[in-house]
């Protein structure tokens, strides 16, 4: 048989914070790299882990005080201390994620069998890595991959010797690193390929960048951008008075212009689409006269309506583009089946939908007047719908329109249901196991609304970053398939993962950093990039500048960030030598680009390549051409004016007024972390009425 992880899911109560322990089922298809093939004559023999693990717990198992146990930790650390030495503290050899330095290697000996060594700097975590070598070496390869970490916690060496959850996690880290190189060994001794690796971006800490295949290298080369676009840029910003927002996606060869043009125009901000049209109030109280929104046009339509709500009517809100700039999801909450989906919603008070904050203004008015609405982000859907189950009795909720968020929340609370109640009231105080059991069945979510972009989440590349990338630090959007979801809430269990907003993955990157420099020592931080590509102009610009504001004594150490990308060899096109070249990398150079969409070709919109094709409509020609023909006396822009919506709903409000209500909720649940007053009257209104009809 393949070698495949168990396609059970299961939650282990004894953590602070709950935990999925999840993997993938079966392949439909033959594994990408090899596979580790048991025969079946195969028998354990005294060597096997598992009898091994037996022993371990006998030998832990006796001994009742935390000084005895410690004692027996620290006589594994002297035993590893004998296979260690200077030849196996290299870089390749780091286990990332510890906050000690840790070191393993392994190899095949001359009968088949894995042989391991392991050092740490530290006396406990080398005991607790000695005892790892010890359970592990001598063992088949088949043995080795077999031992999980939910094993290990029958040892309870954690439990007694009072181990810090950062050495519990390296125990797991380490258990993943020997996986890893067992997998390479036996590649490699079938002379097969562990496998291409992703494209990466290894940034150092004297801010150069490395890129690592044709994916990273276009991304690269506009993150160092040509000096006289910027200053074109900002010379007509500052004569006009322009101010500037963009979304996280935006492609690379905007977003390195524009964060190089921040430093000397204050009015440009790039971030989620929730702080965009907070952004653009203030640069209009500023003295902004008109605002650029390089986004998709749900996006300019909010900060259109947002100024409008704060007074700022007179100022001018463009988009990039005069043909539609769509997005997979707000066109799926447009449709007529999610319509159907909301009038159920409407008939079975009391209801409140919890709708996305990426869908159009007209989408969150039409929805509104049909069902109480209140808009989310991937960073508080969980926290939102908890505290309306909690906050109105026999709720029933309906989230919409992302399918795999829905799915991945639904997930989430049903393995909440295994956790105990002091657990689950860290998460959230109102709630219990109880609770959350009897609020499964009324919640609702949309199942057929992707993101184009986190739909190429999928179990193909979960395999290839389960296979050659279980070591490393792994993101996700919460958008993403619940294959990825499952990956990366593992790794979060163990330190060694975020889900959640563009946002939270920016924060995990920069903590990780952070937490790096204070170590000061050589580090390689290796982070798998779970959402869309253009968030690495984001994440350099940080990363350069933790880099340059750090103490001096840390510029010492080498200290590498590497983001990977993990994008599908279809997503790359081969340019021939001159010909021409919309991305403006040099012809000479005949480089493996990204097509954009401006070529006619678009970037992988089936997925493969994590860049939104319609996010590349917003070009740098496009910033400037708009900013030139400013103010637009002759009208030449209608076609690139934000969408301002002056039509009336049933109810006879606007259009505008209706659908900026329920981001106003969302506003005041951020605030106070309470659904407000305003929103329960009207859930309860909606109930009232049901009922009297």
């Amino acid at each position: 048989m393949n070698y495949i992880y168990s396609p059970s899911i299961s939650l282990k109560p004894s953590s602070k914070f709950f935990t999925l322990t999840t993997t993938l089922p079966p392949p439909s298809k033959p594994p990408i790299f090899y596979s580790l093939t048991p025969t079946s004559s195969h028998t354990t023999t005294d060597s096997s882990p598992s009898l091994k693990l037996s022993r371990l717990v006998n030998e832990f198992h006796p001994l009742t005080t935390p000084v005895d146990r410690l004692n027996l930790v620290l006589d594994y650390a002297a035993a590893a201390s004998d296979g260690g030495g200077d030849s196996l503290r290299t870089p390749e050899n780091r286990v990332m994620g510890c906050t000690a330095q840790v070191w393993v290697d392994a190899r095949l000996d001359e009968d088949g069998r894995v042989r391991f060594r392991a050092d740490s700097d530290s006396e406990v975590t080398r005991g607790l890595c000695g005892c790892l070598v010890w359970l592990m070496d001598g063992g088949t390869p088949e043995e080795v991959v077999a031992v999980k970490a939910e094993d290990l916690a029958e040892v309870n060496v954690g439990g007694v010797v009072k181990v810090s959850p950062s050495r519990a996690n390296t125990w797991h880290n380490v258990l993943v690193a020997m996986h890893k190189k067992t997998k390479k060994l036996v590649a490699e001794k079938e002379g097969k390929y562990f496998g291409e690796k992703f494209p990466s971006l290894v940034i150092s800490n004297d801010g150069r960048l490395s890129p690592h295949g044709s994916f990273a290298l276009a991304q690269a080369r506009y993150l160092n951008p040509d000096e006289t676009q910027v200053n074109e840029l900002v010379k007509l910003l500052r004569e006009k008075n322009i101010g500037v927002v963009a979304h996280f996606y935006m492609d690379p060869e905007v977003q390195g212009v524009l964060t190089a043009a921040q430093k000397k125009w204050p009015h440009i901000y790039i971030s989620d689409s929730l702080v965009m049209a907070d952004r653009a109030v203030k640069m209009a109280e500023a003295g902004c006269q008109n605002i650029a929104v390089l986004g998709v046009d749900f996006m300019s339509e909010n900060v259109r309506a947002i100024l409008d709500q704060a007074g700022h009517d007179k100022v001018g809100v463009y988009r990039m583009s005069d043909e539609r700039i769509g997005c997979s999801l707000a066109d799926a909450a447009s449709t007529p089946e999610y319509l159907k989906y909301l009038e159920t919603a409407s008939l079975s008070p009391p209801s409140l939908h919890v709708v996305y904050i990426n869908t159009s203004l007209e989408t969150k008015a039409l929805a509104h007047e049909l069902v109480p609405t209140i808009t989310c982000t991937s960073s508080n859907v969980v926290q939102t719908i908890l505290q309306a189950f909690a906050q109105v009795p026999d709720l029933k909720v309906y989230y919409g329109p992302d399918s795999y968020m829905g799915a991945n929340i639904a997930e989430l609370f049903k393995q909440m249901t295994m956790m105990t109640d002091e657990e689950i009231a860290a998460v959230h105080p109102q709630h219990d196991r109880e609770s959350i059991k009897s609020l499964l069945p009324r919640l609702h979510y949309y199942q057929d609304g992707t993101c184009m972009v986190h739909d190429m989440f999928g179990q193909e590349v979960v395999e290839k970053i389960n296979e050659m990338y279980c070591d490393a630090f792994l993101t996700a959007h919460f958008e993403v398939p619940g294959e990825m979801f499952s990956l990366a809430m593992k790794a979060k269990r163990r330190g060694m993962g975020v889900v959640g907003s563009t946002k939270n993955i920016l924060d995990f990157i920069t903590q990780r950093l952070e937490e790096s420099l204070e170590r000061n020592i050589d580090d390689h931080l290796q982070f798998i990039l779970g959402t869309e590509s253009g968030m690495i102009t984001a994440i350099v610009a940080a990363v350069r500048e933790m880099f340059n504001s750090a103490k001096p004594s840390s510029r010492r150490a080498d200290i590498k960030v590497e983001i990977v990308f993990p994008v599908s060899p279809d997503s790359v096109t081969e340019t021939k030598k001159g010909s021409s070249n919309p991305s403006g990398l040099d012809d000479q150079l005949n480089l493996s680009v990204v097509p954009g969409v401006t070529s006619g070709e678009g970037c992988s919109i089936h997925g493969g390549c994590a860049s939104c094709p319609y996010m590349k409509m917003n070009s740098l020609n496009a910033l400037l051409r708009i900013c030139k023909t400013l103010p637009d006396e002759g009208h030449m822009l209608s076609t690139y004016k934000a969408a301002r919506f002056s039509s009336q709903m049933v109810s006879g409000r606007s259009v505008a007024d209706v659908g900026c209500e329920p981001v106003l909720h969302m506003r005041h649940f951020q605030a106070n972390k309470e659904l407000p007053q305003k929103l329960v009257q009207q859930i309860c209104h909606l109930s009232v009425k049901e009922k009297a009809s």
